[in-house]
């Protein structure tokens, strides 16, 4: 009934989807202004700068999961880092989510990546206690820093 597939150019528009669906679930729903023409130039293009593969529920679409690659220099490895995982409210509670977090880190064992990881809400207990009941360990002492916009303008004119 599940299958994981890897993306192709002609789900660009799903792939959209999915990052709306999933900025809705944030609570975010303006911040997402990606296009399908961004995720074709950058996810299909010659430099793939990310990867994707979606989940079919009886070959329905109906999850994803978007990662890249990052280097970890202490530990001398690349990392795999998960950007979004997503499924639909409706199709949760039959392991997709879990399947998705799987295949990504078979993926990772078989790149000899040193790390898999991603960040997750403060406020979504759900997810967090699903992921800690795979494992995974909550980076308490590490903050996310980010500068965007008129910040990074700013930032990239300094001398």
């Amino acid at each position: 009934m599940l299958k994981i597939r890897p993306a192709t150019r002609k789900d660009a528009s799903l792939i959209v989807e999915f990052i709306r669906a999933l900025a809705e679930y944030e609570r975010a729903p303006k911040s997402a202004v990606v296009t399908k023409r961004d995720i074709l130039r950058d996810g299909f293009g010659h430099t793939p700068r990310f990867h994707v593969v979606i989940a079919e529920w009886e070959r329905k679409p109906v999850g994803f999961a978007l990662w890249f690659y990052n280097y970890s220099t202490w530990l001398g490895r690349p990392g795999l880092y998960l950007e979004d995982l997503f499924v639909y409210p409706e199709f949760r509670g039959k392991g997709i989510g879990k399947a998705l977090l799987v295949h990504l880190a078979k993926l990772a064992v078989k790149q000899k990546c040193g790390r898999y990881q991603w960040q997750v809400l403060d406020w979504n207990t759900p997810s967090i206690k699903f992921y800690e009941s795979l494992g995974t360990e909550v980076m308490k002492e590490w903050l996310g820093m980010r500068v965007q916009g008129k910040a990074l303008k700013k930032l990239a004119s300094l001398s």
